[in-house]
């Protein structure tokens, strides 16, 4: 049994509260050490008395020789720091131990929660469970402790004791006689887990969370039970405890030689020694401190055995079972009247009452350690915070440099006709002229309306590429009064970023859309008039596929270009020969328009060739990069030489339209 003295040592005063200590007998050191000091003053005093009585003079000399080299090599033995440190690893594992110890009390608190029913089944359902965590450390117990060995040698004594029912001791003894060599003290706590998944089929348990908390404190449980078999079978090293045994009896031994006393016999100083005549003082104090040191890593090793500082574990099996079938039984679903407490009307109390003899500790409230500290008014005063010079406009110039450039408005709408698709498809992709900052100053900016020195109102400041690209692209300026709103403007990311934009400080080695139309846009068409109804005028977005042109390869997946051809629809019937003429003639003129278009659309489709090459490029990367690594040579031979056939016919088509 743990010998108690926490409350013997509550309270110190005088001369301190461990001198009183010292006159116990049970626990104590001098229950420890007592015989082997006995043997050592024996042995000491036996070779005294030979030196004195028995030897001759030669003999002496002899001995007193081995005096004093024992005297001089004792303390190389490293003895303080061998046996600290072993102790210090004992203390560690005594305590872990204890702390792995498991407790049912929260397994009880679940299953009277979770397992409802008055009747005598839940009654019955909810005290098995209980009793069976019981057994399974009783079981265990049983393993590493020899005093609960001896209480429960077997399992019939299990039985008599009521934590085992004689069907399950035949279960357990079969299984023993079939597999001998594991332990069976997790088997209750299996039994334990089929009996609460019982409970949640015939409802007695609500739902499954409640079923999931109360195996999990089954299974911690069992864990725990488990570490402390783990404990009992895996110890401090045993050369560790060799080591530090040797090193204490060997050092006594040699100390016994070292402090006899002999005639003429020197001490450091060269004086005579006189004092260590009859009792070696020193020798038996030291004797005491680390003999004892010794013995206090000999009874915490193993907490569970019979020393007087073990583990109470007998205790712990009466307690377990008692306060398990207390909690699932007895106070299941019960609890006293609910009735307003004593300060329902005043909230919470100001303070609880004292009696007369705790009137004298009464105690102040606690103070922060700066609650009395006071800070002048001069040194109180806030200094004012100097704004940054640093302003979003000075962020204009790094961003223009990275070459990355955005605008923030709405994308025009695709028209029809050659000239309105030449500009939506450039121009969709010019429209990205400037910068992040400059975007984010407009957003931010709270002087809404309002002009800016050197900006131009209602657009966002310049950059490199919006200068190369200047005139192509304008952003709306907000209503006065109002914020900037980017909701329908997209900042996307740079695209086709060799061809739209510049670097800051670098030759323009693309043609942009602003050296395409150098002298202006060309003059418009004449007007053609509409065709009377059945005939469908031909416009380039029309598909080669209508009027019967093969289309193949991967133009068949990206090309809509019209058939070059000159494409004339069959005379709708009901026409006479004026109106064929004058359909004739407005045919001729818009031919005569379109061959004045031919030059400048010649430099666009150039333009629109290489793009479409370097699109087809990329699509073939990524085509080329979805083939699984693990095909056959011959298959991806095949692959690379039909991607290489499909590109080139691609770009042959896109350069002679």
């Amino acid at each position: 049994m743990t010998i108690t003295y926490t409350g013997e040592v509550a309270t110190c005063r005088g001369f301190g509260c461990f001198l009183k200590l010292l006159l116990r007998w049970r626990g104590s050191i001098y229950k420890l050490v007592w015989l082997d000091l006995v043997a050592f003053l024996s042995i000491y005093y036996t070779l005294s008395i030979i030196y004195r009585l028995i030897l001759t003079a030669p003999q002496k000399i002899v001995f007193e020789s081995l005096v004093n080299y024992c005297s001089a090599y004792t303390n190389l033995i490293p003895l303080s720091f061998v046996l600290g440190f072993y102790v210090s690893i004992v203390m560690t594992r005594w305590w872990s131990q204890y702390t792995s110890i498991p407790w049912p009390d929260p397994i009880a608190v679940f299953v009277s929660a979770n397992i409802h029913g008055q009747d005598e089944r839940g009654r019955v359902m909810r005290r098995t469970v209980m009793r069976y965590v019981c057994l399974c450390l009783t079981m265990v117990l049983t393993m590493i402790s020899p005093r609960v060995k001896r209480r429960f040698p077997t399992l019939d004594h299990l039985v008599e004791a009521g934590l085992l029912v004689e069907s399950e001791r035949v279960i357990m003894a079969d299984l023993n006689s079939r597999f001998p060599r594991h332990s069976k003290h997790w088997m209750p706590i299996v039994w334990a887990a089929s009996i609460v998944t019982r409970a949640r089929k015939e409802g007695r348990i609500r739902d499954d969370f409640a079923v999931k908390t109360v195996i999990d404190e089954l299974n911690k449980f069992r864990g725990q039970c488990g570490m402390l078999i783990s404990y009992d079978t895996i110890s401090v090293p045993l050369v560790y405890t060799q080591v530090v045994t040797l090193a204490v009896y060997s050092y006594f031994i040699a100390s016994i030689m070292a402090s006899q006393w002999y005639e003429d016999k020197k001490v450091e100083d060269g004086n005579l020694n006189k004092i260590d005549l009859y009792f070696p003082v020193f020798s038996t104090l030291q004797f005491f401190f680390y003999m004892g040191w010794l013995k206090v890593a000999e009874s915490l090793i193993n907490p569970f055995g019979e020393d007087d500082d073990d583990f109470e574990v007998n205790w712990l099996v009466d307690r377990n079972l008692q306060v398990s079938y207390m909690i699932v039984d007895e106070m299941h679903h019960d609890h006293p009247e609910l009735i307003r407490d004593q300060y329902w009307d005043e909230v919470f109390p100001a303070e609880l009452p004292y009696t007369v003899g705790a009137e004298q500790f009464r105690e102040e409230h606690p103070q922060p350690s700066t609650a009395n500290m006071a800070i002048p008014k001069a040194a109180a005063e806030v200094i004012p915070v100097v704004p940054s010079k640093v302003k979003v406009d000075e962020m204009i110039f790094d961003d223009n440099a990275s070459g990355i450039h955005f605008t923030a408005g709405k994308r025009q709408e695709q028209g029809h006709g050659s000239m309105t698709s030449v500009h939506s498809s450039v121009g969709g992709s010019m429209k990205r002229v400037n910068t992040v900052a400059s975007a984010l100053k407009r957003f931010f900016s709270k002087e809404d309306g309002s002009a800016r020195p050197g900006v131009e109102s209602g657009r966002i400041p310049s950059s490199p590429s919006a200068a190369s690209l200047s005139g192509s692209q304008r952003i709306v300026a907000p209503p006065a009064g109002g914020s900037v709103r980017i909701a329908d403007q997209v900042i996307e990311e740079v695209d086709e970023q060799q061809t739209i934009t510049s670097m800051k400080g670098q030759p323009e080695v693309r043609p942009t859309a602003a050296s395409l139309f150098a002298t202006g846009p060309p003059a418009p068409s004449a007007p053609v008039d509409v065709p009377r109804t059945g005939i469908q005028p031909y416009t380039r977005t029309q598909s080669a596929v209508a009027h019967g042109y093969e289309v193949t390869g991967l133009d068949a997946l990206f090309s809509t270009s019209a058939p070059t051809d000159t494409y004339r629809p069959p005379s709708p019937p009901g026409l006479d020969e004026g109106d064929k003429q004058r359909s004739e003639s407005k045919e001729s003129a818009v031919s005569e328009a379109s061959g004045r278009q031919v030059e400048a659309d010649d430099e666009f489709e150039k333009l629109r060739a290489a793009r479409e090459k370097e699109r087809l490029e990329r699509k073939k990367q990524v085509i080329a990069r979805s083939i699984s690594s693990t095909q056959q040579a011959s298959a991806a031979a095949d692959v690379e030489q039909m991607l290489e056939h499909l590109v080139t016919q691609s770009v042959a088509k896109a350069e002679n339209p």
